[in-house]
């Protein structure tokens, strides 16, 4: 089944209210924004500065965050030297990821004692796991806000400038946002993301996902595709659905709420064609899959459609069907090559990519070398790569000893490390004299000469600059004359 998609019909008034928002929403970074309709300039009387540190739902989630406190009166400065109010949006999946974080309070502590009325908050899954022991151990905290709790922002603001300690970490089994547009905050104007969800379900026993995020909810697929149009109209040519398992996404409305466009009942696989059918011209990625979930409907929906990109990021953490199992991940190593063999019949050119965590507990030598030779034969373009570290409050660090040494943690991820550079290396010398279109997103980062795009396949190609009229957010024909290990070099034809 097809399911198409016409962005709505907008009044000449609705467009110049539209144009003039957008606007609001790029001049909001400097702290300045412009009237709806009239124009004229508007100040805001106060300024936040926000740092996002993770996975890519928390940047989005920082634009949720932008947009909320716009509309209380704030504006966003990229100079936290003029901020009223400082973020940072923190992830716990690793004990690095809080490390920098808290090395990073302690940075702005010192701004603060120069500084009074300066207010510092925690927002994410850092403040959502360790809760008030934030306003305890880093004393210079002022405000501490969970991933559902962000509406209650302005108010907590108020709190806090009153001199109290504010703290919202409640988890909601209903929030996604759905009605809020997020402020496109360091967007390059080509690639915006979109969540579509929110939540896991999944409880891989080494996560700490399921508690500072939630239960799985699904947002309203008319928001999200209406959030998808909007950006295209907007002149993006690429979206990225995002949710912590996108293809385990299921909407439901009510007979009395259906538009008449949609089905009462929407899968990830519709959900996909109705957001490739607002264009041919706006490229559709996800993230991220998980193994047990991705389905065929998926993968042929990605087939059938160009502008949705063949690429699939599938986390498989271990090789070993023992350590998957202690690690709840709910399928073996036989099953997850299945799935791989079942991508690249359906999708022969599909880009794979994978997470891999070494040194998780009770792991041998034997379950390590099964996850070397599962990423040789799921060949991977790529992958994030981590020894284990564990984390409170997880099933694992109740369960399990973590019982592996470091420096064995540490050595197995170098061959890990030392394999995956060898296949992204053979991956890309595959693709020598091939032609791939690409979307130009911007500039080289070591050269303005040369341009910087991504293939269908999530591949970053770089190339010289023409004398053709030739602009960011433009599509165009490259061939692959050479390649490193990370990056495919090419001519525009």
């Amino acid at each position: 089944m097809s399911f198409g998609y016409l962005c709505p019909f907008k009044s000449l008034e609705d467009s110049m209210l539209e144009v003039l928002t957008t606007k609001v929403h790029d001049e909001a970074r400097q702290g300045e924004a412009y009237a709806p309709l009239t124009g004229e300039p508007l100040q805001y009387s106060k300024k936040f500065y926000i740092e996002s540190y993770g996975c890519q739902m928390n940047f989005s989630d920082s634009e949720i965050v932008a947009s909320i406190l716009n509309d209380s009166g704030f504006g966003a400065t990229r100079d936290f030297t003029e901020a009223d109010v400082v973020f940072l949006n923190t992830c716990s999946i690793r004990e690095k990821a809080e490390q920098t974080v808290r090395k990073r309070l302690t940075e702005f502590r010192k701004i603060k004692q120069t500084k009074p009325g300066l207010l510092v908050g925690v927002l994410g899954c850092m403040a959502e796991r360790l809760k008030s022991k934030l306003l305890e151990e880093e004393h210079l905290v002022d405000i501490v806000v969970g991933p559902d709790a962000y509406r209650s922002l302005p108010g907590l603001i108020e709190e806090a400038e009153g001199g109290q300690k504010a703290v919202n970490v409640l988890l909601s089994r209903e929030e996604t946002y759905a009605d809020i547009s997020p402020v496109r905050l360091n967007s390059n104007g080509v690639s915006g993301f979109v969540s579509i969800m929110r939540g896991c379900n999944n409880m891989c026993t080494f996560c700490v996902v399921p508690f500072t995020r939630g239960r799985e909810r699904s947002r309203d697929v008319s928001s999200i595709v209406r959030e998808c149009c909007d950006l295209f109209e907007q002149g993006y040519k690429e979206v990225t659905l995002l949710g912590q398992n996108v293809d385990s996404y299921y909407f439901t409305q009510d007979e009395g709420q259906l538009s008449g466009q949609h089905p009462s009942a929407v899968t990830f696989a519709m959900l996909l064609e109705m957001v490739a059918n607002i264009s041919p011209l706006l490229r559709v990625r996800f993230s991220t899959s998980h193994p047990k979930d991705i389905t065929d409907d998926v993968l042929h929906v990605m087939a059938k459609y160009n502008n949705i990109c063949k690429y699939i990021h599938l986390p498989v953490q271990s090789g070993s069907t023992r350590i998957l199992q202690l690690m709840n991940r709910t399928y073996t190593r036989e099953w997850y090559m299945a799935k791989v063999k079942r991508i690249r019949e359906i999708i022969p050119e599909c880009g794979i990519s994978s997470d891999i965590i070494a040194g998780f507990c009770t792991e041998t030598e034997d379950d390590h070398r099964d996850t070397l030779s599962l990423m040789e034969y799921s060949a991977y373009d790529l992958s994030y790569m981590f020894f284990y570290s564990e984390r409170p409050g997880t099933l694992a660090q109740r369960r399990y000893t973590d019982d592996v040494p470091e420096d064995v943690k540490k050595r197995r991820l170098q061959e890990i490390v030392d394999l995956q550079n060898k296949l992204s290396r053979e991956s890309n010398e595959r693709d020598l004299g091939k032609e791939f279109e690409v979307l130009i997103e911007g500039n080289s980062k070591k050269s303005d000469a040369d341009w910087m795009g991504r293939t269908s396949h999530n591949k970053v190609i770089v190339f010289a600059k023409s004398n053709r009229e030739i602009n960011k957010g433009d599509y165009v024909n490259v061939r692959v004359t050479d390649c490193t290990k990370a990056t495919l070099l090419g001519e525009i034809i």
